[in-house]
């Protein structure tokens, strides 16, 4: 890779060139991603994807007008000092904000960038576009980091924030809580069995290792093949079954880890003590995005761990 103190200023001119291009071409893809959930902010990319092509069209006659018709090729990954760009594909189930702050950080980038080639350009007309176009960039940066509020209305924004989490609530919180409801709870029964029919601590954890283990793949992979995500808007199915099947994985290992202590009773001890936070945690889950009031989610939970629990007591004991 070249060190951007070693470029020549026509090098310096056509890494802009294929940089403004390269942005250009990821806003245009951002831009279609967004357009059926989020139009506006659509709109927004497509914007500053035409602000980069102007942008490249400038720097392309100044380069012209310094250099002739021979564009030297140069991108950023030739060059030491840039953040490497995420592949297009693995830009497609990005956030809502999460899109934009990635697209602050370009601009920022290209900001920081035209200052440091005008210091170094010793033609009047590049250093003066150069400055130009890092101002600009600031411009921008602040824009797109201020929730693009300098392309969208307050009404938008607000708007897309609500659809945005009434997104997250249907891909990542309702997989995600039915995997931890299922791991903490129908594991209980088959854990406190184990522990109450062999007294032993390590037997127990493997049963409640296996337990939890199994309980995420079989979960995880129900979830993904239940709705591909088409017409409910729930999102790409393997998301979503990727945060059941880890909670629910996690909602089993948090009464399972207790018995790695050799002491079967302090073991079941702290085992109890995890499942009431682990249910308190659920109940305010439910409360917190699912809306449902906290004493009834309470209720139903607490009384459907309590009589899990005691199941897996009685038949462990019997």
């Amino acid at each position: 890779m070249k060190r951007f103190s070693d470029l020549k200023e026509d090098e310096v001119l056509a890494l802009a060139i294929s940089g403004e291009e390269e942005d250009s071409q990821i806003y245009m893809h951002f831009a279609g991603r967004l357009q059926n959930d989020f139009p506006a902010t659509a709109q927004m990319f497509e914007a500053m994807a035409a602000e980069e092509q102007i942008h490249k069209n400038r720097l392309l006659d100044l380069f012209k007008q310094k250099f002739g018709a021979h564009l030297p090729y140069i991108t950023r990954h030739n060059v030491q000092g840039f953040l490497k760009r995420r592949p297009i594909w693995l830009m497609d189930r990005l956030r809502i904000d999460t899109v934009r702050r990635q697209a602050t950080t370009m601009e920022i980038e290209a900001c920081n960038f035209y200052n440091k080639a005008a210091e170094r350009a010793a033609d009047v007309d590049v250093r003066k576009l150069l400055s130009t176009l890092a101002y600009e960039e600031s411009r921008h940066a602040a824009k797109a980091s201020n929730d693009g509020q300098g392309y969208l209305t307050p009404d938008q924004i607000m708007d897309e924030d609500k659809r945005a989490k009434h997104m997250f609530l249907l891909q990542i919180v309702q997989p995600g809580l039915a995997g931890l409801i299922d791991g903490s709870i129908s594991t209980m029964a088959p854990i406190f069995a184990a522990a109450f029919a062999t007294r032993q601590t390590h037997e127990t954890f493997l049963v409640g290792l296996a337990a939890s283990i199994g309980a995420g793949i079989s979960m995880g992979f129900t979830e993904a093949l239940s709705d591909d995500g088409a017409l409910t808007g729930r999102g790409h199915p393997w998301i979503r079954g990727t945060a059941c099947g880890v909670m629910t994985t996690l909602g089993g290992l948090g009464h399972t880890l207790p018995y790695l202590i050799p002491d079967f009773w302090i073991a079941t001890s702290v085992a109890v003590v995890l499942v009431i936070f682990e249910l308190i945690a659920i109940c305010w889950i439910r409360w917190k995005y699912m809306e449902t009031p906290f004493t009834s989610a309470l209720t139903q939970v607490v009384l459907g761990g309590v009589l899990v629990v005691a199941v897996g007591i009685l038949i462990g004991s019997a």
